[in-house]
């Protein structure tokens, strides 16, 4: 009789299970219960992208795509990208469809990464930046952001971070989990340091479709950064296709060829019937997404109200689908005040230290729910805190 815990792999064992899923499994085994918890748009794909998937299949585009994807979703995704960073990116050489941008994000950790390393997070930051570093081989090295500051990175915190070891730092704007998007003069200021010590950039737009109050802008726009920057992004968040799993990176073609080798052997191709679905989505899928992202908007508005009323103190996030209200004038931890939440109320969210050390004292909301549901799980949450405070 063997030992499997013997034979598996120190790295893997150390990992924590994802703090998200803890509280949206145990959420999905209760009956009557709104979740507020997983970040995945309410709506459904837009029907021309279900139609162009559907065509696919009937017409027998059941085979292996090219390793890098389908040419013609290269160039649409280069056409988007063009419009959105002005950065023009070769196709054929410097994009690459990936399984989701979950995918995108480990073969380019994995591409840069040397045993040792130290790659920066901005904490609070999405769950999987710090384990991916770590299965890399690399070492997570957290920057800590205030709700005073309204968690946006400030740049002497960055600076006394980094080490002749850093090779590299994570951004992510709009964030997860705290919806924050820094504004062109901020990315500048990054970029300054970013230059100056010779670092690599993965920028995570995997929100940029979402912003609300401003025009975005992407790390690869500012001047000198394209080259240095590995920019990660897909379908999920802003065209609602979670379920698709279908992402990319747009690189300079050195880092994007070393990634096309670790996607070859790992993943093969990204799904071929998926693919053509994200030619329609990046062809005709415009006003979809902007009447997503009117409705998002709205209830930002809403929710960001209500949790400021009953005194969660939340600032108004500028991207994204998520608040992150602070929940400590309650005396409760994060994972109290969302355990029993749940238990009393049936309302899910996310206790914010799941997010790293500066989460605490925090709850990540999604607002990517319907508006009855919203307004019911507000008055839910209005009823608990009163009885807290």
């Amino acid at each position: 009789m063997i030992e499997p815990s013997h034979y598996i792999a120190r790295t893997v064992r150390e990992l924590k299970p994802s703090g998200i899923r803890k509280f949206f499994d145990l959420a999905a085994s209760m009956e009557g219960v709104i979740s507020l918890g997983v970040g995945e748009p309410d709506f459904v794909t837009p029907w021309s992208v279900r139609e162009a998937s559907i065509l696919s299949l009937e017409q027998g585009f059941t085979s292996y795509t090219a390793n890098a994807g389908l040419l013609e979703l290269r160039e649409e995704i280069g056409y988007y990208l063009q419009g959105k960073t002005k950065v023009s990116y070769n196709p054929k050489e410097e994009i690459l469809v990936t399984v989701g941008a979950s995918q995108a994000l480990d073969i380019a950790l994995r591409a840069i990464v040397n045993p040792g390393d130290e790659v920066i997070v901005i904490e609070p930051s999405f769950v999987s930046y710090s384990s991916l570093i770590s299965l890399a081989g690399g070492v997570p090295v957290s920057v800590q952001t205030s709700g005073e500051m309204e968690f946006k990175l400030q740049p002497a915190e960055l600076e006394k971070a980094i080490t002749e070891k850093t090779k590299a730092i994570i951004l992510c704007s709009p964030s997860n989990p705290t919806g924050t998007v820094l504004e062109h003069e901020e990315l500048e200021k990054i970029a300054e340091i970013i230059e100056k010590h010779d670092l690599l950039v993965i920028s995570d737009e995997i929100y940029a479709e979402l912003t609300y109050d401003h025009e975005y802008t992407s790390f690869v726009s500012i001047n000198g950064m394209a080259e240095r920057t590995i920019l990660v992004s897909g379908f999920s968040k802003g065209f609602a296709m979670t379920g698709w799993r279908l992402g990319y990176i747009a690189a300079h073609k050195e880092f994007l060829s070393e990634m096309l080798k670790i996607h070859q052997y790992s993943m093969m191709c990204a799904p071929t019937m998926a693919q053509y679905a994200a030619i329609e989505a990046m062809k005709n899928g415009r006003e979809d997404v902007l009447y997503m992202k009117k409705k998002y908007k709205q209830r930002r508005n809403l929710v960001v109200s209500a949790l400021n009323e009953m005194n969660l103190d939340c600032h108004l996030p500028g991207g994204a689908f998520y608040v992150f209200p602070s929940i400590q004038k309650t005396n409760l931890s994060s994972e109290e005040f969302a355990e029993k939440l749940l238990m009393e109320e049936k309302v899910a969210v996310v206790p914010g230290n799941v997010f790293g050390e500066s989460g605490e004292g925090f709850i990540r909301c999604s607002y990517a729910s319907s508006l009855e549901q919203l307004q019911e799980a507000l008055k839910r949450m209005q009823r608990f805190v009163e009885k807290q405070i």
